[in-house]
Formats: structure tokens, sequence, C-alpha cells
């Protein structure tokens, strides 16, 4: 029961439960970029995921940037289990609005897969492997706004993205139904993901924190995780 997801941005998952999840959102790349050569790197996750992101200011007003994570979970003790992978790029306008207050848009794209075995399934449908995988593609557009200090940063983000999944196979059954015919139904979702981004420490390098919800406003019973929480480091270079 569990999905997953890598980005060079951010990241798809599934997350351990009692049933099938298809999407868990990855930590937003909010890099808060001021200036042209500006480069902005972070390394965070939780237990079940790891993603790097890194953005640069091209020009005054453009940036570039990239996420890339590994959705990795432990198997649960029923053998429950799955993994995943996603990269996303982007790239997109920023600009300060006074000495501490940053403003970015960023259009960003990414690519991805999963794959989810659920063996407890197996017993009561024989005939099955208990298998699920697809491909993922996520493209959309994410407003950052922030406060950033050279000890604190707090930045408020909104990523609005179109989530279409493809090449779906496999023959899991949950709850009596084909999940694969379930996927395929629902292989299209219109997603809304406010979060909020805390960062402190030095200068150079900073403790960051994030805290986001996921809005699934095409389908709001589709299988997947809402909240998400991660932590790492963010350097900043300019």
């Amino acid at each position: 029961m569990k999905t997953i997801i890598l980005l060079v941005i951010s990241i798809l998952i599934i997350a351990p439960a009692c049933s099938p999840k298809y999407y868990t959102p990855n930590t937003q790349n909010v890099p808060l970029i001021s200036e042209k050569g500006e480069t902005n790197l972070t390394l965070s996750g939780n237990g079940n995921q790891v993603e790097f992101q890194g953005a640069y200011g091209v020009t005054e007003n453009i940036a570039i940037k990239a996420n890339g994570g590994l959705f990795i979970p432990p198997d649960l003790d029923n053998g429950n289990g799955g993994s995943g992978k996603f990269l996303e790029i982007g790239s997109g306008y920023f600009k300060p609005i006074n000495e501490k207050v940053i403003f970015e848009l960023y259009g960003v794209m990414g690519f991805g897969s999963f794959e989810n075995h659920l063996v407890s399934t197996i017993s009561t449908n024989p005939q099955t492997s208990g298998n699920i995988s697809s491909n993922i593609f996520r493209i959309g557009v994410q407003p950052n706004i922030g406060f950033k200090g050279d000890h604190f940063t707090a930045a408020f983000s909104a990523r609005l993205a179109s989530l279409n999944y493809s090449n779906i196979n496999g023959d899991l059954i949950f709850d009596k139904i084909d999940q694969s015919t379930y996927l395929k139904d629902n292989k299209s979702n219109f997603l809304i993901e406010p979060a909020i981004t805390l960062k402190g420490g030095f200068e150079k390098i900073k403790i960051q924190v994030q805290l986001g919800y996921s809005i699934n406003a095409s389908n709001s019973d589709f299988k997947q995780d809402d909240l998400f929480l991660t932590a790492g480091l963010n350097f900043n270079f300019k």
C-alpha cells in the first residue's frame, strides 16, 4: 500500500497504510532566488523518502530549478511495500518586492514511476500477484512568496498541477476492486497543494522544515495522502 516518486523537485509517492494510495506530494522547491548568480540547494525527506533540490538565478529576474527524489519505505511486516522515482524541472520569474520579501512564479514539469506490491491480498485473490505499477506525469505552476533573512526564512507556496498516470500495469485486487481499472478510471487529476516552508540557521546553511497539504480538486475520494511533512538542510550561495 505505498506509492512512490522521485524529483529533481519533487516527488510523487505512496506511504504505508491499510489501503492502496496512489499519490503523496513531494517537497516543494521554494528557493526564493533574489539575484543573478544565486544558487540554492536543499537535501530533505522523512522516514520514507529522500529528495534533492536545486535552483539558480540565470538573469536578474529568471531562474531555473530541478528536483529529484526516491520513495523507499521499508516493507511492512506482511510484505506489502513499494518503490518509486520522480524527476522535475522548471523555470520561472522572480522579483524582490523589497530587501527581504521575494516573489517567484515557476512553471514545473515532472516525470516518474512507481511500483506497488501488496502480497497480503494474494491469499484472497490467488489468481493475482498483488502488484500494480504506472508511469506518472505532472505539470503545473508554483507561486512562492516569502520573507528571506540572513538567519530565518519563512515562505508560502502553492503548487497547482495536473497529475496523470499512463502505462498502468498489474493485477492488484483490493477490497474486491481491480486497482488497475480504478487507476485507469482516475488517471487524470487536478491538485491544489499549499505549503509553508521555514528555514533557520546561518547565512549559508539552514535547517529546513516544510508542511503542506494536497487537495484533489477533481476527485476528493482519490486514493492519496493529503498531509506531508519533510525536514532537511538548505544551502544558499550568492
